[in-house]
């Protein structure tokens, strides 16, 4: 059994899949717009062009996001999701593609539990802690 985050953007998903392709070479897996439901009473007017469903693979894990309710504002609150780059190298260019825009939480910087370590909330809302593990 996989647990995989589904992340709502509340009409700003395509936003966010251009922008994680970039700052993190994200692959868009899936992507199907509203227009393409068989059911069409289900599609709100204005909402055609926004997408219904699609699945991101980030390195080797899978994340799925949605336009959700399209009001323009996602909230994404009590989870982080945590990337975890092979080197301090990788975790600090990571760190600044995803604060671009975002808020730093807690900066990048060695701790007693990893080589680096920081939190950040990217443009979307979404909470990202970085984590490069200790050298063995």
């Amino acid at each position: 059994m996989n647990v995989q985050p589904y992340l709502m953007f509340d009409g700003r998903c395509e936003e966010a899949i251009a922008f994680y392709r970039t700052a993190l070479g994200a692959e868009v897996q899936e992507l199907m717009r509203n227009r393409e439901n068989p059911e069409a009473g289900m599609v709100r007017a204005g909402t055609e062009d926004k997408i219904m469903h699609a699945s991101l693979r980030f390195g080797g894990t899978t994340v799925m996001m949605s336009d959700g309710h399209c009001a323009g504002q996602p909230s994404f609150q009590g989870f982080s999701l945590t990337i975890m780059p092979p080197d301090d190298a990788a975790g600090a260019a990571v760190f600044a593609a995803l604060a671009e825009g975002g808020n730093v939480l807690m900066p990048m910087s060695p701790t007693f539990f990893a080589s680096s370590f920081g939190m950040v909330a990217d443009r979307f809302g979404v909470s990202w802690m970085v984590y490069v593990q200790p050298a063995a």
